[in-house]
């Protein structure tokens, strides 16, 4: 049976443990602290992918934005959380729920749960982020 090619990539192995992870309080939302999971390094910026954790409920809303990247996903891992999608309407996400985001949809977080905790992977690691 023949090698099966191995492509060429930036990427190396990389391992983040839960026992003595660190939650960043500084993020993009004052109301989240995240946990960076050193996929960005471990692929040279091709890839992001965190722990969003919030230190409280929002209620506020993060107001309409949309983000400058090629791939964006997120995953609940407790509490809840509502969005606002463009052109789609308004969701309410529990434990176990998946959303993949389209590039360029616009969106707003409007809620979120005091236990709300987030898995997020984007593409590219660095991304801009406009309002919408």
């Amino acid at each position: 049976m023949p090698d099966a090619a191995v492509p060429e990539t930036p990427q190396r192995f990389h391992v983040s443990r839960a026992e003595g992870a660190v939650f960043d309080p500084k993020g993009l939302r004052s109301f989240f602290s995240y946990r960076d999971l050193g996929i960005a390094e471990a692929t040279a910026g091709r890839f992001h992918a965190h722990v969003i954790r919030a230190k409280e409920a929002c209620r506020d809303g993060t107001g309409a934005h949309r983000h400058g990247l090629d791939f964006q996903m997120f995953y609940v891992l407790k509490g809840e959380v509502t969005f606002w999608y463009e052109g789609q309407g308004e969701f309410t996400f529990r434990p176990g729920d998946a959303v993949l985001q389209p590039p360029g949809i616009g969106h707003e977080l409007k809620l979120c749960s005091a236990d709300c905790e987030l898995l997020e992977i984007t593409s590219p690691a660095e991304f801009s982020t406009d309002a919408v």
